[in-house]
């Protein structure tokens, strides 16, 4: 597996709306495997691999990632922001960051009061978003010449290896894209016509999936994200969502949508056959593509492959490498497969 294009996909900035910071690299990515490559005007990128038969499976790995929007310049230089998808405010603690204005990208700190100074009420309150901001360690009259309101921000982090695992920014939802790349290297001889969708503003909304899905109007929808793993200490097996290590992830479902129960059992049928390791997913929070793909239309059946990923939206979000190779070989296998269709539902269990 090309964990060499992960790094690349994973240590480019793009947040929701201003994805021009990675199309380009998918843009390339996808003309290598020969795809027939378009861009609506909201920045979503399909990839278009024609198969022998008429059903359109649709591939959904979000290219946008959490970070802010420049919205207040103070006249010390300092920088407030309006955030792009959910942070959790302590996380920000301490991390650096990227000003991408037109001129060039900028490094800054994230800052907020240092405790030595707090009063004791404002100890005990937990911090907000809104209690930090961005030091870019230049005069004020500096600052105002290089940034814009609207400049976007992102961390500033690259994926390392950490063990059996990689670590860094990003892997939601660069996972995503990297998946239906690297998966549509294997696909040989496939029935149906599948459109490979690197969606924007994910993070705020599900908003490009639900554009581009409508104009594709597909018959299947694969959303292919991270999932929560907290298979970490202080948290109960039942608690667990999903486990690092323990295969591809086969969604049952999240906030956002319920899978057709036929998708279900035909990727776990699929694993089965290639005995490539795979575990159930339920995530009582949170959604994805998925969610956008499901309000298409009646006709549209859903489903998802996530990997299970530790430390969601913070800068060491981590997964394990043979989970990424897992969730590979079966979105390859389920393509090769599928017909595309069958997946009406009945009243047999």
């Amino acid at each position: 597996m090309d964990f060499k294009l992960l790094k690349k996909l994973c240590e480019s900035h793009a947040v929701s709306g201003r994805e021009e910071g990675i199309r380009k690299m998918i843009r390339d990515e996808f003309q290598k495997l020969g795809l027939d490559v378009s861009v609506d005007a909201m920045g979503n990128m399909t990839g278009f691999k024609k198969g022998t038969g008429k059903k359109k499976v649709m591939l959904a790995g979000h290219m946008d990632e959490i970070g802010f929007i420049v919205s207040h310049i103070d006249k010390e230089g300092f920088l407030r922001f309006q955030p792009c998808g959910g942070f959790d405010p302590r996380t920000l603690m301490s991390q650096r960051v990227y000003v991408h204005t037109a001129k060039k990208r900028l490094l800054g700190v994230m800052g907020t009061k240092p405790v030595h100074v707090l009063k004791e009420e404002e100890k005990k309150k937990s911090l907000e978003v809104t209690d930090y901001f961005v030091d870019l360690g230049l005069p004020a009259t500096e600052v105002e010449k290089l940034v814009e309101i609207g400049d976007p921000i992102t961390m500033a982090r690259e994926l390392d290896d950490l063990g059996d695992c990689l670590t860094g920014k990003s892997l939601d939802n660069r996972f995503g894209v990297w998946l239906m790349i690297e998966a549509l290297k294997l696909v040989k001889k496939h029935s149906v016509n599948i459109y490979a969708v690197a969606t924007t503003q994910e993070e705020v909304g599900l908003r490009g999936a639900l554009a581009v899905s409508r104009d594709i109007n597909p018959d299947v929808g694969l959303a292919l994200d991270v999932t929560i793993a907290a298979d970490i200490p202080g948290t109960p097996p039942q608690d667990h969502v999903t486990k690092v290590g323990g295969g591809a992830c086969i969604k049952i479902l999240d906030g956002s949508m319920i899978s057709n129960p036929k998708i279900v059992r035909e990727l776990k049928d699929v694993a089965t056959k290639k005995k490539i390791p795979w575990q159930y997913e339920i995530l009582p929070r949170g959604g994805t593509d998925g969610g956008a793909m499901r309000m298409v239309s009646g006709g549209c059946a859903v489903g998802a492959i996530s990997v299970a990923l530790r430390y969601v939206h913070s800068t060491v979000e981590t997964a394990h490498k043979s989970d990424l190779e897992a969730c590979v070989k079966l979105l390859a296998a389920y393509l090769e497969s599928t017909s595309g269709s069958g997946y009406e539902l009945d009243d047999r269990l």
